[in-house]
């Protein structure tokens, strides 16, 4: 485990370097709309569409208070692994460009600008309260193989520009995928929870003990994100939240 995250990481910084040079030739376009000088530009930034800021059980869909200070389980009516779920904004436009320039394209230098959204999350009920206890942030990892293949966790570059306003380390060594999954991208809710059962691995010496904030680009059904929160409960963590760039636009 910590052979393959420490490839990825030097990868990561390969691929930082070389973007780098890149841009001193080739200066950047804005991934969206292509105006020239950043990768994600200020007009397409404002075209982002914030999530909804009403909250809901990611489980039962019940409307959940907005100004509680409970750092458990924000459903009376649930029992969950996974905490508090917050999402910045909607997945379309320019931002679902961005995400995948991001995650495919590896354009890394927007990590620390899209992770500014995630700060923006944090700023509200009862998100203040939740950090001030936090312990860590634990990016949702990628398995091994595509880890070395990308040369990059898209969901670590979110965790380092979140992590910048907070006084939480990212625990990048916290949690494992084990065991490869086909991509969640068309399958059902139920296929998703199936496709990633029982995937994901936590080290207790990291985790026990710890409230935790997970963090990944998109939450779809949550299927991902909740079978993570599982393995770092049972490796003795003591609360589990989740924070999210995007969701598709359910309205």
């Amino acid at each position: 485990m910590t052979y393959i995250r420490s490839r990825g990481a030097n990868l990561e910084s390969v691929q930082r370097f070389g973007s780098y040079l890149l841009d001193l030739v080739f200066p950047p376009t804005c991934v969206s709309c292509l105006r020239s000088g950043q990768w994600f530009c200020d007009f397409c930034a404002q075209c982002v569409i914030p999530a909804p800021s009403g909250q809901e059980c990611q489980q039962c869909g019940l409307e959940l208070p907005g100004e509680t200070e409970e750092l458990g389980s924000p459903c009376p009516g649930c029992k969950d692994d996974l905490g508090w779920v917050g999402v910045a904004a909607i997945h379309e436009g320019p931002l679902r460009q961005a995400i995948h320039a991001l995650k495919y394209d590896a354009r890394v230098e927007l990590g620390p600008s899209l992770g500014r959204y995630l700060r923006a999350v944090t700023a509200a009920a009862p998100w203040p309260a939740i950090l001030r206890n936090l312990d860590g942030i634990v990016p949702v990892p990628l398995h091994g193989d595509r880890l070395l293949e990308r040369g990059y966790n898209q969901s670590k570059l979110l965790a380092d520009g979140l992590a910048g306003g907070c006084a939480a380390l990212v625990l990048d060594n916290a949690i494992e995928r084990f065991k490869a999954t086909r991509s969640q991208v068309g399958l059902s809710p139920s296929e998703r929870r199936d496709n990633v059962k029982g995937k994901f691995s936590a080290d207790s010496v990291l985790v026990s003990g710890k409230s935790l904030l997970l963090v990944d680009d998109v939450f779809t059904t949550g299927a991902t994100m909740r079978e993570c929160a599982s393995a770092l409960r049972e490796s003795g963590a003591d609360a589990v939240f989740g924070l999210a760039l995007a969701r598709p636009d359910t309205r």
